[in-house]
């Protein structure tokens, strides 16, 4: 009976509960994670973890040079920092509980400026709320008491696992017949069965990979821009309250735009495709942006940071005895980097474990994941495309303004646009799943009527009334 009841766990939280004979990982095995942010973080946990009830016993080393409980650059990770309700529930179910130490604002809804007006959306639902948190121990200048990095929380419930931390920075990887050896900075070589490519977009580490290698090809990357200013709990609270506050603006170049109340600061976040110092300016200097702030004045910031994303899968993610995990190996575009994180993490994990560390093993159990992800990013890229034609139609933006800021004076009925919004700007939903929602026939033909309506002189007068009351 016990047996099954084991059976059926196994086969609820993992999938098969069969385990191959011929699996890469069996006791003694040794895995090197080269980072120890989230992907890296969740990778170890949910090895170990899964090692564990099968008894197995790994050991698994996190090469991570950086101490996440440093304030500044020296510590941070160079990300908006926002996760969703329902990734922090499903980290619950995994035994990983964020305190609230971690989670620096629960945010229930977003405020969509742009320059016909302004509108406040409400969460749908309570699973879709979401959270900022610090992915170091504050910006520079920060004096947040009771604070906890949330990289670093993870890396501890890894530690906590019994991975060990190495605070070495790899340097070199090389393949050996039966196994792989990485190199630090410090000369010091070690051999592992198999290494987990966690490091990020923003290291030099994917390309030691890529030219180590020879058949990985590390995805494209974009460049970002990341601030934080300090406002004060008081002046956040009067002037962002609990909203993430994003800006369609008609800004070249720029695809999506967000502040984010975190703790004393506002973190602002910049995604497009060429995102450089005259953009930034630009959208600093924007009215609507110097709304968000206490006398409309935007105050100096006090750290920036120009950090990359991924904006294309790496091909492959994987090959024998290397698997890459996280925005390194692959991501949801322009969303939600954490909760894929987490999903690659627990696939990869899974496939070392019960199938084998080998690229076919990858093929088979990890690769069906991150196709996934990048079929639906397809989806996104036309989504991104028809919002910035919006971003650049003054006509565009006044129905979907309208049609958003009538959704929310109700209290019955559905709401269309403003679900599609929540799911584009939160990534809580699938691609495919925004598109399906913006091709129900409810849908187009309420646009139609609010692209009209909203334009009338009449419309024009009531849609702001309507936005300034949902502000």
């Amino acid at each position: 009976m016990a047996t099954k009841q084991f059976a059926e766990h196994h086969r609820r939280r993992w999938g098969d509960p069969s385990r191959s004979e011929a699996a890469g990982l069996n006791d003694g095995s040794r895995v090197a994670v080269v980072g120890g942010g989230p992907a890296g973080s969740m990778f170890g946990y949910f090895l170990l973890d899964m090692a564990k009830h099968i008894g197995v016993k790994l050991d698994v080393d996190i090469y991570e040079p950086r101490n996440f409980r440093r304030v500044g650059p020296g510590g941070c990770n160079h990300c908006g920092g926002v996760v969703s309700e329902s990734l922090i529930q499903r980290l619950a179910t995994e035994g990983i509980s964020l305190d609230s130490s971690v989670i620096q604002r629960a945010l229930d809804s977003y405020t969509m400026h742009m320059d016909v007006g302004t509108v406040r959306i409400d969460t749908p639902v309570n699973e879709k709320r979401i959270a900022s948190v610090f992915r170091g121990n504050g910006p520079r200048e920060s004096t947040i008491e009771d604070l906890d990095s949330f990289d670093d929380y993870l890396l501890g419930l890894a530690q906590d696992k019994g991975a060990n931390r190495e605070r070495r920075l790899v340097t070199g990887l090389r393949k050996l017949e039966q196994s792989m050896e990485v190199e630090c900075s410090d000369g010091y070589k070690h051999e592992y069965d198999l290494v987990a490519v966690t490091s990020g977009v923003n290291s030099r580490f994917p390309d030691v990979v890529e030219s180590s290698d020879g058949r990985i090809r590390k995805g494209k990357t974009s460049r970002t821009f990341v601030c934080e200013f300090p406002l004060g709990d008081a002046a956040i609270r009067r002037h962002l309250g609990t909203s993430m506050h994003v800006f369609m603006l008609d800004l070249p170049h720029l695809q999506f735009a967000a502040l984010i109340p975190k703790g004393d600061f506002a973190t602002l976040c910049l995604l497009g495709d060429q995102i450089d110092e005259k953009l930034v300016k630009a959208f600093l200097n924007s009215a609507e942006v110097k709304e968000c702030f206490p006398d409309a004045l935007v105050p100096a910031n006090v750290c920036h940071c120009y950090p990359r994303m991924n904006a294309a899968t790496a091909r492959p993610p994987f090959d024998d005895r290397v698997v890459m995990i996280g925005d390194c190996g692959t991501t949801r575009l322009l969303k939600d980097g954490i909760g894929t994180a987490y999903r690659t993490a627990k696939a990869a994990a899974r496939t070392a474990l019960f199938h084998g560390v080998m690229a076919d093993d990858f093929r088979k159990h990890y690769w069906p994941l991150c196709r996934k992800i990048e079929i639906d990013n397809y989806i996104g890229r036309a989504i991104f495309a028809f919002s910035t034609l919006i971003q650049k139609s003054r006509f565009a933006r006044r129905g979907v303004l309208r049609m958003t800021a009538r959704e929310q004076a109700r209290q019955q009925g559905h709401r269309r646009m403003s679900e599609i919004l929540w799911d584009l700007f939160t990534g809580s939903g699938p691609f495919a799943e925004v598109l399906r929602h913006s091709i129900h026939p409810a849908f187009v033909a309420g646009l139609i009527w609010n692209l009209v309506a909203g334009n009338l002189p009449r419309g024009r007068r009531e849609l702001m009334e309507q936005a300034d009351g949902n502000a």
